[in-house]
Formats: C-alpha cells, structure tokens, sequence
C-alpha cells in the first residue's frame, strides 16, 4: 500500500511538471528574455481558445498586410455576446497589449494571467463577476516586423516588433481620426462591448528612476465626476497598495518640466483623446495606461504588468455592481435631454502657477555639457535618490463650447460620416434637399504645421467667428444629435478648437484654400472704380497696409485685398460646411421623429 502510495504521488507530481511545461510561454522557457512571434501569438491564442470552454478565440479585424487581429474572450458561461455577459451582471475588462508591438510587456503578462486564471485555479471566483477580452497583439504588422534593434532605449526582450503598423501610422495617435483598419476594428469591439474598464499595456521612454512602473488615469475633469470619484476613492489606491505588497511600487506617468530633468519637477495633465484613456475617458469609461520603464529588466517589467492587471480584475470583482452602475449612470447622463451639459470643456491646460510637494524615487544623476554636441547629457548613476519635488497638476479650462442641439454634415463630406459611424454615435440621414437655419464658423488666421503628422498636415492654430445663416443642404445629409451617450466623443470630434477635433488633423483643410484669383492688371482697374463708389474703401486700404507692411510691398497681396470685396469673392472660403443646429423646429423639419 505504501508502495501504491509513493508511485500515485510520483506519478501525480510528473503530471503536475507536465501540465506545468504544457502551459509554460516563451517568455518563461526563454528565461524570462523573448516574447511571442506574431504566427506565436496566433498558436498561443488558438491554443488557450482550443483547451477551454470559456475561452473564444476571434479575428476581430485585419492589418494593412491583411493579418489577423486576435481577440479572445473569456467568460465563465463561454458567452461572447456582450449583451448576454452583461444579462448575467459580469462587468468587462478590456485588456490591449502590443499597440506598439516593440513594447510586449502586456503581451507575455496578459498570457500568463489568463493561463493561470484557467488552468492553474488562480482565484476561480473572479469569473463569477468578471468577463475578459483581451488583444495580445493590436500592431500586428509591427509585430511581424520583429528585430533586436527596434528599441534603442529599452532592456530587452532579445527581438521584439515596431512601433508603428505597416503604412507608418503610430496606432496610439489614432482613437480619434481612426484613420487605420487597425483602428476601426477596435472601435467596432470597443463600442459593441462597452466594456467597464480599459487597459492599454505600453513601455515608456525618458528619464531614468526606481520605478519599475508608471501609470495614467483620467482624474483631472475629463470623465463623469462620479466615476472619477471612484477611481481617485477605491481603484487608484487599491492598485497602488496592492504593488507596494509586492515590492513594486508604482507612480503616476512621469512627465517632467523639462525633459529628462527631474530637478525641474513634475507636470500631469488630461489626457489627449489622440491616446486610449484619453479618449475612454470621453466614451465615459476608466481607461488605465501602464507604462513599464523601458531600462528594467524584461521580467520585472512583464511581472510589474502581470501585478497590476490582477489588481484590477481584483477591484472590478469586489466592486461590479458599484462600477456597472456608475458607467450606466455617466451613459444616462450624456443622453438625457434634461441632464447633459449645456456646455462642456474641449481643451485643458496644466496651470504652472500653482503646485504642491511629492516624493519622487529617482536616480542620482549629473548633467555634463557635451563635448560632442554641445548639449546637456543626462548621466545616471545606479545610486538610488528620493526627490521632493514640485508637482504641476491643477487644470485649467481654456476652451468651452455651449453645445447645439445636433450637428448637420453635408453628403459630400462622406469620409466624415464614415468616422462618425466609426465610433458608434447616433445619427439619422436626410432623404431630401433642406434649407436649415444654422449657426456656423468661419476660420481666420490659419497656422498649419511646417511637417507632416501621422499623414495629416494639421492645422496647429486659427481663429473662429460664429454666424448665424440659411445654410442648403442636399438629401443625404448626416444630422448627429448632441443627446446620447457618445456626446463628448461626437463633439471632440466636431468643434473645431477641441483637443484633436478633425479640423485640427486637417481634414477640412480644402475648404480653406483659394481656388479662383484675379489677375493683377484686372483687379488694378476694379480697385479703382470701387473706390470711386465708396470713399472709405481708400482710407480703410491704407489702414490694412499700415497694419501689414510685408503684404503692402506685394502687388498681388494689394489687389486680393481688393478682390476679397468683390462678389466674386468665393463666399465658402473659410467656412465651417458643419453646421450646428440650435432650435428642435429645424431638426423636426430634418426628420427627427
């Protein structure tokens, strides 16, 4: 019987070992220095699907190359419709690595996660109220992409992907404008499941510190007040304690006055809606950034993910119900007629006149003036140093908009219906030609970019003037109501001087160019019968060369001058073709039912 007993145990312990290296990843038979190739990813995706029933396994979209984008979702009762997970009252994690394929912390920790959670009976309990999904790999272009010199500033792994995807796109910069497929996939899932909280899993660069983890969340203004209470009340510093338990503490993505400096102190502000929790922040969701620091080890920065995606399904667990009825809550808000903001603010600013004191775990370094370059060269030591520095974090707001009641755009402006179908905003077309009565902005003072951005020569500065006008528009039409749960999406997207608005990328550039001129020796002769029409043309020509010298040495700048006056004059230069409709009597006539 002893016997027995010994062989059952030795024969129970080999299985063990061998479910163990069944289930091991590269990342850990490699000794914690290689990721996943991306036909690797696909396997280990395939794999974990293909073992249990709560895992689905699905393309949710294709590359530029024509690459599968994998998604798996987990859910207890192998649900993958999002309307059954939330009929079962499971809240949903939605888990992104590889948006920057050369940074796979999130890659390699995210698998590991749900290897334990499924197969190694790691706190069974969490799929009771919690549903996954997870994208192990968003830049799968840039994955394929795979060399040991994508990442001059980081710490391994041995090869890891690039950085943008295949046409040169940096998908971080693309919430808004959703110009790659890529992009589109992610807001077809992200605005079919709603999912409760975001998780985008990156690698930073900068300076050098002790942390061997950074972090953003939106607690500045831009999201619902009551879900940003939560997070600043139990989210935040439930992940904070839980990494210092594990020997990792953690600290707000590190931003200094000056770059590299931190002497010069800290500044944090709202976040772009260009970047994912930016942009989660409008669709009334927490969006978490983790920014490993790109100088630790690969292991400690892939086990620092690991820690804090736990801790957050952890925090997702204990507060479901509180956290599904907060984000309903923010939805109703923006929807409802009666309670969503007559104004809202579409631009921030770090006020750098008021700051306070915190602890910041740096590194002794030096600054030497290069003898090479003359400029000032970083040099950190190893020596561990805690700073008490000034912290720059209070906002100001420094554009508000009242909001209209809807938005009106024409049916030849279809590349901006396709972006507004993008991200899941409402909307009704026309079905004949209307005059509508609109408020509408007219652009002075344009500055554009002196280089390409992400594709787009993005116009960097102007001037708006708001009139009111008789506007025609032609059947086909896209009216877009300001109620509904999207409406801090939809107007970031549509006032011009909101932060990443599609003015500011440039997509309406073309309405702002001059298409008819006058010639010189045309204008010369009309100049001067218009002055003899109207004595005070004269008096106000002399002002304007006063006030632009450079221009009044130019004949041809003189005679537009002249022209400008003209009904010749094309009188859509300049103007907004969106218009903003401001009484309901307008949108009945429309066809609002």
């Amino acid at each position: 019987m002893h016997r027995l007993l010994i062989f059952y145990l030795s024969f129970l312990s080999i299985s063990i070992l061998a479910q163990d290296k069944k289930w091991e990843t590269k990342f850990e038979h490699s000794n914690f220095l290689e990721t996943l190739t991306y036909a690797e990813c696909i396997a280990f995706s395939k794999k974990i699907a293909g073992a249990s029933p709560m895992v689905n396994f699905k393309e949710m979209g294709k590359s530029p190359q024509h690459r599968a984008i994998p998604l798996l979702i987990v859910d207890k009762d192998g649900y993958t419709n999002p309307q059954d997970i939330k009929k079962a009252g499971r809240v949903i994690l939605f888990v992104q690595a590889g948006i920057h394929a050369g940074e796979p912390d999130g890659t390699d920790a995210g698998f590991m996660l749900l290897r334990d959670l499924l197969f190694k009976n790691k706190a069974p309990e969490i799929f009771d109220k919690v549903s996954i999904l997870f994208i192990p790999s968003f830049n799968v272009d840039g994955l394929a992409r795979m060399n040991p010199y994508n990442r001059i500033n980081q710490n391994g792994p041995i090869e890891m992907g690039w950085r943008t995807n295949s046409r040169n796109l940096n998908l971080n910069r693309d919430y808004m404008k959703a110009d790659s497929p890529e992009m589109r996939a992610w807001l077809k899932i992200f605005n079919e499941y709603l999912p409760d909280i975001f998780v985008d899993c990156h690698t930073t660069d900068g300076a050098d510190y002790q942390y061997v983890a950074t972090y953003a969340l939106e607690t500045f203004g831009n999201m619902d007040k009551d879900l940003t209470n939560w997070v600043q009340q139990t989210y935040e510093p439930f992940l904070v304690e839980i990494m210092k338990q594990k020997s990792t503490p953690i600290f707000p993505y590190v931003s200094f006055r000056n770059w590299h400096d931190p002497r010069s102190g800290l500044m944090r502000g709202v976040g772009t809606p260009m970047i994912s929790q930016g942009y989660t922040a409008l669709q009334n969701r927490v969006g978490l950034l983790i920014e490993t620091h790109m100088l630790k080890p690969y292991k400690d920065r892939v086990f620092a993910t690991y820690n804090m995606l736990f801790a957050t399904l952890k925090t997702m667990y204990q507060d479901a119900n509180k956290l599904m009825a907060l984000n309903h809550a923010a939805d109703v808000k923006m929807s409802s007629e009666k309670w969503r903001p007559k104004k809202l603010t579409i631009r921030y600013e770090t006020d750098m006149q008021d700051s306070s004191k915190t602890q910041f775990l740096g590194k002794e370094y030096k600054i030497v003036k290069s003898d090479l370059t003359g400029g000032d060269w970083f040099q950190y030591s190893n020596i561990n140093k805690s700073f008490q520095l000034e912290l720059f974090e209070k906002q100001k707001a420094t554009e508000v908009v009242d909001l209209p009641l809807a938005y009106i755009i024409p049916v030849e402006w279809k590349d901006i219906h396709e972006i507004i179908k993008a991200h899941g905003i409402y909307y009704f077309i026309t079905k004949e030609p209307k005059d509508v009565n609109i408020e509408s902005y007219k652009f002075t003072n344009q500055k554009w970019a002196a280089h390409s951005f992400e594709g787009h020569q993005n116009l960097q500065s102007f001037d708006i003037k708001s009139e009111e006008r008789i506007a025609h528009y032609e059947a086909g039409a896209m009216v877009v109501p300001v109620s509904q749960r999207a409406l801090k999406v939809l107007v970031y997207l549509l006032e011009p001087k909101a932060d990443n608005s599609l003015v500011s990328w440039g997509f309406f550039n073309s309405t702002m160019e001059r298409k008819e001129y006058a010639e010189t020796y045309v204008m010369e002769k009309m100049a001067r019968e218009m002055i003899a029409k109207d004595s005070n043309l004269y008096d106000e020509f002399i002002l304007w060369k006063t006030n632009h010298p450079e221009l009044a040495k130019n004949q041809f700048a003189q005679t537009m001058w002249f022209y400008k006056k003209t009904p010749y004059w094309d009188a859509k230069k300049d103007v907004y073709p969106i218009g903003r409709l401001m009484n309901e009597e307008e949108l009945f006539k429309l066809g609002l039912h």
